[in-house]
């Protein structure tokens, strides 16, 4: 079944349960950004090496929190639609 986007968007219809088609970049397309890409590995190496380093104190589980919520930030960058 094709729901008629066309009254509204004036886009082309499209399958049912299919994403709008708005030209916007894809998911891919944005993962592969310099700017996403650069700080999603600064984020990977800055948890790797809290676990190389060991953790000791209270000051490194703060270090691995605020590395994974980093991360938890950049991946939630590409699941919610670009603006």
């Amino acid at each position: 079944m094709l729901i008629d986007d066309t009254s509204t968007t004036g886009a082309a219809p499209r399958a049912e349960g299919a994403p709008p088609t708005d030209g916007g970049p894809s998911r891919l397309a944005r993962a592969l950004r310099i700017d996403w890409l650069g700080q999603t590995v600064a984020s990977v190496c800055w948890i790797v090496s809290v676990f190389v380093y060991g953790i000791e104190s209270a000051g490194d589980w703060l270090q691995l929190a605020a590395a994974t919520s980093w991360l938890t930030a950049n991946v939630a960058t590409l699941l919610t639609d670009p603006d």
